[in-house]
């Protein structure tokens, strides 16, 4: 696997707090890479050292092979940064602003077409202030892709987007990624990182606490699943539910059940175990484990600093 990103062993101390200390790892080129973590937890001063924003106190950084500090020039022609907060100026047009960063590369990409791509080819004259949430935020993708980069890092693209703008955002995404560009993500949406991600980062307190695949780390955390259903007769007893092969609990609150356990074959065996007893059911759902239990165990509990990974 060809690398795209970089990094041995960096270090970034503000006084006497450390934000990163001493992390290491790779991106592959052409792969969705997402980072996560808890609030202070490293990622922004991570991603700031990446892209050159910010200078390490110690440890190595390359970005498509070259030195974000050393080669920020000739590297910023070969990225793209949608940034955390980003902001223009209220009466700037949409052509207006991607005619602006276009002339800022020697050989920016033809932006006309982003129009398109993006869905925003209504808004060409529309004033920035005009723009909704979702549209801003696909204006700034434009922006980042205007000089047609190898690399483009996302820094929580989607926050502050409605279930319905964000889902069109990983569209997007999983587009730039089959252009044939890397992607860099830093993401609060746990959710977002397992369905775009080829792997993910988890980094709490300045320290690397897992780097696998989405399916690896749920995997990893041997959670159990839980099937919650409801008894569609007064005084079901599900007594034997208990007996049945990965089962190790089952609750019982009114008419409500829920059995936990493990297994590739739980649902069957416990669907069939209904069947077997004749019992009536409804709204048989099942609860899987999912990237956000496996950062809840790993992280840190802003609540509960003793918690989480050690």
């Amino acid at each position: 696997m060809t690398a795209a990103i970089t990094v041995n062993a960096l270090r970034k101390t503000y006084g006497p707090l450390t934000a990163v200390d001493g992390i290491g790892f790779e991106v592959g080129a052409g792969e969705i890479f997402g980072m996560v973590g808890p609030n202070g937890a490293g990622k922004t001063t991570t991603i700031e050292c990446l892209e050159g924003m910010r200078a390490p106190d110690s440890g190595d950084v390359r970005i498509l092979g070259l030195d974000p500090r050393r080669d920020g020039y000739p590297l910023r022609e070969r990225i793209g940064v949608q940034l955390q907060q980003s902001a223009l100026p209220d009466d700037i047009k949409v052509w207006e602003a991607l005619d602006l960063f276009a002339s800022y590369y020697r050989k920016p990409a033809p932006w006309e077409p982003l129009l398109d791509e993006l869905g925003i080819a209504d808004k060409r004259d529309a004033r920035f202030s005009k723009l909704s949430g979702g549209q801003k935020q696909r204006l700034f993708i434009a922006l980042a892709l205007v000089n047609d980069p190898e690399l483009v890092f996302l820094d929580e693209l989607t926050t502050g987007l409605d279930p319905h703008a964000r889902r069109a955002m990983w569209n997007l995404v999983r587009a730039i990624r089959d252009r044939g560009k890397t992607v860099f993500l830093t993401t609060h949406y746990m959710e977002e990182a397992e369905q775009l991600c080829s792997r993910v980062l988890i980094i709490d307190r300045g320290k690397i606490v897992a780097l696998d695949t989405p399916e690896n780390l749920v995997g990893s955390l041997k959670a159990e699943t839980r099937i919650i259903f409801t008894a569609a007769e007064p005084g079901y007893d599900p007594a034997p539910l208990r007996a049945v092969a990965g089962v190790t609990r089952v609750d019982v609150a009114g008419d409500k059940i829920t059995v936990t356990g493990r297994g590739d074959r739980l649902v069957i065996l416990v669907v069939n175990a209904l069947d077997a007893q004749g019992a009536r059911f409804r709204d048989l759902r099942t609860e899987q484990p999912s990237l956000d239990d496996v950062f809840m165990a790993m992280t840190r509990d802003e609540m509960n600093p003793e918690g989480g990974a050690k």
